[in-house]
């Protein structure tokens, strides 16, 4: 793994803390069940909806964790940034059965699925760590960098919360919010992280 990829990241609404603290971060499917604020776009699951993994389960009943949060994902919800937290993600989920990596939006037409012991020899992360994906003056090359800015690590049904390491937030009043609900979860504020 290169050695940029120091953790994984979930963009998270803080309503959902008390849940996540028990249960993890629950796949689609599963998180179904319980009560939870949704940051998703019903156009994007829709066709997520629609997706299954080569030799692997429906898209929707993996959890979905980010390799880069700051996304297009995250400035599609900047506006919503007080209501929301990035919960960053140790690497050690990469050792659990099933997982997958994309190389792009899972929902994406052209996305490339790898299994962990795969290798990722075809994963962009100078793509997806740039802080910038727009291209002015080509506009497939800004769907496509766009795309691969929200390249995913797919976790069968649950990331447990055991891998949770902490939450990054926009300001000290979202801390605030965040230490309320889960005391023990370490918080760092970052602003660049959603586009402050």
């Amino acid at each position: 793994m290169p050695h940029r990829v120091t953790e994984l990241h979930n963009i998270m609404p803080i309503n959902n803390l008390a849940n996540v603290r028990l249960y993890g971060i629950l796949s689609h499917n599963a998180v179904a069940a319980l009560p939870h604020a949704d940051v998703s776009m019903q156009e994007v699951q829709d066709k997520r909806a629609a997706v299954t993994v080569p030799n692997g389960l429906a898209l929707h009943d993996y959890a979905n964790l980010y390799f880069c949060a700051r996304n297009p994902m995250m400035f599609k919800r900047k506006d919503e940034r007080q209501g929301l937290c990035v919960l960053r993600i140790t690497t050690d989920v990469f050792t659990l059965n099933g997982v997958v990596f994309t190389d792009q939006n899972a929902a994406s037409a052209y996305v490339r699925f790898y299994r962990v012991q795969d290798g990722i020899e075809g994963m962009n992360f100078d793509m997806i760590f740039a802080d910038d994906w727009r291209h002015p003056d080509d506009q497939i090359k800004y769907w496509k960098h766009s795309s691969i800015k929200c390249a995913e690590v797919l976790v069968p049904n649950v990331v447990e919360p055991r891998f949770i390491t902490g939450a990054y937030v926009f300001d000290t009043s979202v801390q605030s919010q965040v230490a309320g609900l889960w005391p023990e979860l370490p918080t760092v504020v970052n602003k660049a992280v959603f586009f402050g």
